[in-house]
């Protein structure tokens, strides 16, 4: 079903994406170190299924994301700042009881006592109880998240969301039990160890074989399933259309469930964060998806978003223009492998100068 996509063969703008999930305040430090040598923190949004929500929108595709917020400060922010990269937040709700998640980033580097270690962050986690975390089936009787997801070729899930509560899993059961065709469901492991200490993560094997799309890392899959290799992968999880496996950045790997597989390295990137590096992979690669692009250029095109955000010190990076992207999907190995790409811009063989970065907002 994974070719289905091809709904946005003439563009990416002929089909609309929907991704549901929870998102949060961000607090970032104005300096490495441990909290205690931190002068002051800066706001910001995050969360995986609206990191890519807002990557997908940059893409070109038209995303809604779809959540709860709390009645504060904080769940303002947050939609006002995904409706200003292009993100559709007419269906999410205001819950005036519970607050939005917030959580905090630590940044090793400063050398003191406790601090994490250079080129390290730690996030810390403030989230029971929130808004999101009282998402349920409920929510697909509500008119305007009924209609997104009604129009939508394209839902994106998470295993953050089960995790949450009893009614956060009922509502993803839910979800992935209402199929229609022409839709892809595509499912992003995203394994948080803290999230299911309390819980029962034997739910997300039959929730991970339910997509027609799932992408794992291979170090999540590792901790969470006792192996990492693509192929063993492939044979736990045998309905999804496609499996892709992110081997720790570097390659990663499309199976189809034929066994044909498609591998794909990395480009070589100067990171300058890496926090959203695998959201914006899976927002390129579900683009590509929807674009009709063979499986190499889905590939590239995740790595290629996944580079804009490494290369970025938020969660949000910068796609380089189209013309730069259309030849980097059509290089040859040998130009792709010479691509380096850094906060400076993108020099590659392939192209006729250095590119560089646009403006990140």
């Amino acid at each position: 079903m994974a070719d289905q996509g091809g709904a946005g063969r003439d563009g990416a703008a002929a089909g609309r994406a929907v991704c549901l999930g929870e998102s949060m305040a961000v607090l970032l430090p104005d300096r490495p170190g441990p909290f205690e040598a931190v002068g002051a923190f800066r706001p910001s949004v995050g969360g995986a299924e609206s990191n890519v929500a807002a990557a997908l929108a940059a893409l070109g595709v038209p995303t809604a994301w779809i959540s709860r917020v709390g009645a504060d400060g904080f769940g303002r922010r947050l939609t006002g700042d995904l409706a200003a990269a292009g993100v559709d937040v007419s269906a999410v709700a205001v819950d005036p009881h519970r607050p939005t998640g917030v959580y905090l980033k630590e940044t090793g580097g400063s050398g003191l006592p406790h601090d994490l270690g250079p080129g390290r962050s730690r996030l810390h986690y403030y989230r029971t109880g929130s808004a999101a975390s009282a998402l349920s089936p409920a929510l697909l009787d509500d008119p305007a998240a009924a209609a997104l997801l009604e129009a939508a070729p394209l839902l994106h899930l998470t295993g953050i969301t089960p995790a949450l509560s009893d009614d956060c899993l009922a509502l993803v059961r839910a979800l992935l039990a209402r199929r229609r065709p022409g839709r892809l469901v595509s499912f992003d492991l995203n394994w948080r160890p803290a999230l299911w200490r309390l819980r029962d993560p034997a739910v997300l094997p039959e929730l991970l074989d339910a997509a027609d799309v799932l992408l794992l890392g291979a170090d999540e899959a590792e901790e969470a399933f006792g192996t990492g290799d693509p192929r063993a992968l492939r044979a736990r999880f045998p309905s999804p259309a496609t499996l892709v496996v992110k081997d720790s950045g570097h390659l990663v790997t499309a199976l189809d469930r034929a066994g044909g597989a498609v591998t794909e390295r990395a480009l070589h990137v100067e990171v300058v964060e890496p926090t959203g590096a695998g959201d914006a992979f899976a927002a390129g690669y579900l683009a590509g998806t929807l674009r009709g692009l063979d499986q190499r250029s889905r590939l590239r095109l995740g790595h290629l978003a996944a580079a804009g955000a490494l290369t970025a010190p938020t969660d949000h990076g910068a796609l380089p223009d189209a013309a730069t992207v259309a030849a980097l999907l059509a290089a040859d190995e040998r130009g792709w492998a010479a691509t380096r790409v850094s906060a400076s811009g993108i020099d590659s063989p392939v192209l006729p100068a250095p590119v560089l970065p646009a403006p990140v907002h």
